[in-house]
């Protein structure tokens, strides 16, 4: 017997882990526009941006103008913040939900933000401690859960234990992720009934990339460990500046199509979703794949 929720939270991050790895710059009117599509379209949880170096990530250049034009009381709007740094701009506005994150893997940390493992935590544990103060939401993205591009398998109890290190700071919700797109369903399952188990007061979101066009399987797989919450991308747009090979993220309209399909509730319409794609489509570098975007958008 299937054990399937009623209903599943859909956490929208086109806008920020969607885009950041495009090459040529989105205008920024277009992002905004494509943020209020998508936010028409019943996304309520969704990353808005992040506040990096645009010498590192151009594509975040304009993030203080997107959260000040953005941002809305009936979604959880959240901007990824990395650093002290970023976490000073997020003070300069409005934004009350933060996304931090760390790699398990210290390979993929020292090329990403150039620390290892250990030295990140020390550096955003206060800073989460501080965020908490403030009454911000936070949340903790955990990179390279699965695999890592250059170390390989990620052994689930290291994962286990940075989880922990952040419930034990306060965050509101572990985002885990299979950065590179690697997992296998059976991998998916076992790891998530571990958080679960482990950490049954935290929210727990299952990120999936589709590299391997296993991001379904493994959304399923996630689905019987009892995960009901899942960061897409819409258009399945994404991947990772430094992690190479990384495809996009599992498509929001494949999974809002599935899980649909299986009666499960997201407060998602598939059709404003397909019109928010094709504000963007324009003005991306490689075409969209997601089978329902490909078989639908002609008839919106």
């Amino acid at each position: 017997m299937l054990q399937l929720p009623e209903k599943v939270e859909i956490i929208e991050v086109g806008p920020r882990d969607g885009l950041q790895n495009e090459k040529s710059f989105v205008p920024t009117e277009i992002k905004k526009d494509f943020i209020s599509a998508l936010k028409s379209a019943g996304l309520k949880e969704m990353e808005l941006t992040s506040f990096v170096s645009p010498k590192w990530v151009p594509q975040m250049g304009d993030a203080a103008e997107i959260v000040t034009d953005c941002l809305d009381g009936n979604t959880r709007n959240i901007v990824l913040a990395p650093n002290k740094k970023g976490i000073e701009r997020v003070y300069m506005t409005d934004c009350k939900a933060v996304a931090v994150f760390v790699g398990v893997s210290n390979t993929f940390n020292q090329k990403n933000i150039n620390k290892s493992t250990a030295e990140s935590l020390a550096e955003v544990l206060p800073l989460i401690a501080e965020l908490k103060a403030k009454d911000f939401f936070v949340r903790a993205c955990i990179s390279t859960a699965f695999y890592c591009p250059y170390e390989g398998k990620v052994n689930e109890d290291e994962v286990l234990a940075l989880c922990g290190e952040f419930v034990q700071a306060g965050v509101d919700e572990l985002s885990v992720a299979d950065t590179i797109g690697m997992a296998a369903p059976n991998e998916s399952y076992s790891l998530f009934s571990k958080l679960k188990e482990a950490y049954p007061d935290v929210l727990l979101t299952a990120h999936f990339h589709d590299t391997r066009k296993l991001g379904l399987s493994n959304i399923f797989a996630a689905l019987q460990a009892g995960i009901t919450r899942y960061d897409t991308s819409a258009g399945g747009l994404g991947g990772c500046p430094f992690a190479p090979g990384a495809a996009g993220n599992a498509a929001t309209e494949d999974v809002v199509y599935m899980l649909h399909r299986m009666g499960i509730d997201t407060g998602v319409d598939l059709d404003k979703l397909i019109q928010a794609i094709q504000i963007i489509q324009p003005h991306i570098s490689r075409p969209i794949e997601s089978t329902y975007f490909r078989l639908n958008s002609v008839m919106v």
